[in-house]
């Protein structure tokens, strides 16, 4: 497909500023006078600037810009990096046509092995991120940061309150699992919270996260796609959003979970969404918070170990004998990376759920097995799979 009738190219003047060789945007390729083919590239980044989606965070749509500004003056990390940047996606005459143009563009890099990283406009727009999997015949994880649940459904709201329940009731239906990292309890509905826990997906509050980070680790692990809203990070440390809260995630707490998630295997598509610039101070300090968010993806990606075949000499099998049902957990450890995975048996019948049965855990999951206890990641993957 020919991406470039769906792009603008960026303004050369956004980085006339930047003349260290050793640049992130020195050592990338970029639109500006032509096109960059995406043919054999690691990542692609992708600007949307649409805000029609949201009544309150009016701004998201000049994000995409502001944030290229800081990424590309960093220094350029780990790696011989591969990465392309398209531009800035034109918006459509209306929000429905944007988001599928997202979409296309999203599905025709995902199907060449190239990952999208998505920055600028409302958070609404992950709704076009995530049915680029539809035609990709598997089921998929999503992890979303974010200090609301989004999960509104009244006609007359906003498309950036809603863009979740949407997800959910899409058909076809094709969410094994959905994680909701660092919502904020004082500013959901705790119903929309019972409804995850109806569906054995996972929520978890900015508290719990941040006592127990290292525990987060497998879920990110899981994901095969990441939608990160700046309204998770405190007012402090990214004021540039309308919705922007005094309590939430430090900017080292978001870098840590971007570094998780660009390291993980599984991950095909990043967007980070609704950062507003009006919105922010004077130095573009929210600009700069995501611009190293991004630059820890992206360093987390050239970390990635190609594991996942778990029947190398490169994994020790651990068998750890129940009391009951089931007889027997059968857990892998990675002499490479030292992460553990726990298989969880798929009914008979039932391939469609062959990829989705060997789950990252903990470490602290099987000690909880060799007490005799069955994990929690056990139970509700098992459920998922009856």
């Amino acid at each position: 497909m020919d991406l470039k009738i769906f792009f603008s190219p960026l303004d050369e003047d956004l980085f006339s500023h930047i003349r260290s060789s050793n640049s992130f945007y020195k050592n990338i390729k970029y639109n500006i006078d032509k096109m960059p083919s995406f043919k054999g590239a690691d990542m692609a980044i992708v600007g949307v600037n649409e805000e029609r989606g949201t009544l309150t965070n009016k701004g998201t749509a000049k994000a995409a810009d502001e944030i290229r500004k800081k990424l590309y003056a960093l220094k350029k990390g780990t790696g011989k990096y591969k990465i392309v940047d398209l531009g800035n996606i034109r918006p459509g005459m209306d929000l429905d046509e944007t988001s599928g143009r997202l979409t296309e563009v999203c599905a025709a890099l995902i199907q060449n092995n190239v990952l999208p990283i998505i920055i600028g406009g409302s958070h609404d727009l992950d709704y076009g991120q995530y049915k680029a999997y539809e035609g990709m015949e598997k089921l998929i994880s999503l992890l979303n940061v974010d200090a609301f649940l989004d999960m509104e459904e009244g006609v007359s709201e906003p498309e950036s309150d809603k863009h979740i329940h949407k997800i959910l009731l899409h058909e076809p239906n094709y969410l094994f699992n959905y994680s909701h990292l660092a919502y904020q309890s004082y500013l959901i509905d705790q119903s929309s919270i019972n409804i995850l826990e109806k569906l054995y997906f996972e929520a978890y509050r900015i508290g719990h996260l941040r006592s127990n980070i290292s525990e987060m680790e497998p879920i990110i692990r899981n994901a095969d796609m990441l939608s990160f809203d700046i309204s998770a990070i405190k007012s402090s440390d990214a004021p540039g959003n309308a919705n922007a809260q005094p309590f939430g995630l430090t900017g080292e707490e978001a870098c840590q979970i971007t570094w998780y998630a660009g390291i993980n295997e599984k991950l095909s598509s990043a967007g980070f969404y609704d950062y507003n610039p009006d919105k922010d101070d004077e130095s573009k300090k929210t600009a700069s918070v995501v611009a190293t968010m991004i630059w820890y993806f992206i360093e987390g990606y050239y970390h990635r170990k190609k594991e996942q075949n778990f029947k190398t000499n490169d994994y020790l099998k651990f068998v750890v004998s129940m009391p009951g049902d089931p007889d027997a957990l059968n857990f892998y450890k990675s002499k490479l990376s030292e992460k553990w995975w726990l298989e969880v048996p798929y009914p008979q019948g039932k391939d469609k759920y062959a990829r989705n049965c060997i789950i990252p855990c903990s470490y602290s999951d099987y000690q909880t097995a060799t007490k005799g206890e069955i994990p929690e990641r056990y139970i509700t993957t098992h459920a998922k799979l009856i």
